[in-house]
């Protein structure tokens, strides 16, 4: 079970540092690039990509970094948490635009963070 958490955090945090490109590509750009799944990009500030990218980017630091470090392990599961809750904001943000079709990959995300809370609040904790 161990192994399969850090496998799952560690495809989480990759999907994360990928969809920080928001951060770089302007917004025309990625929508043009992303077809219809990328289009809400167009619904956003440059500022609220750039505030989406960085939490992306601290939770793929969150979901690897305290554990790998040993530097308070309790991080991860907190952080997979907030994660679950960046992707419950993403599937609202898809039910809203009518996306029903692109919802699916975050509807994944979202529970694999689910996932990688629980197992490590519970099962397979770092704390002691």
């Amino acid at each position: 079970m161990n192994v399969v958490l850090w496998i799952v955090a560690g495809v989480l945090a990759a999907v994360l540092l990928v969809s920080t490109s928001k951060m770089f590509v302007p917004r025309e750009k990625l929508a043009s690039l992303g077809g219809a799944a990328a289009e809400w990009v167009l619904d956003f500030s440059p500022a609220a990509l750039r505030a989406i990218g960085v939490l992306e980017i601290l939770g793929a630091a969150g979901l690897i970094l305290p554990a790998a470090l040993d530097i308070v392990p309790i991080l991860v599961p907190v952080t997979a948490t907030c994660v679950a809750l960046l992707f419950v904001g993403a599937v609202i943000m898809r039910l809203g635009r009518g996306e029903k079709a692109t919802i699916v990959p975050d509807l994944v995300y979202l529970a694999m963070a689910v996932f990688v809370a629980w197992g490590r609040f519970g099962p397979e904790s770092f704390v002691n």
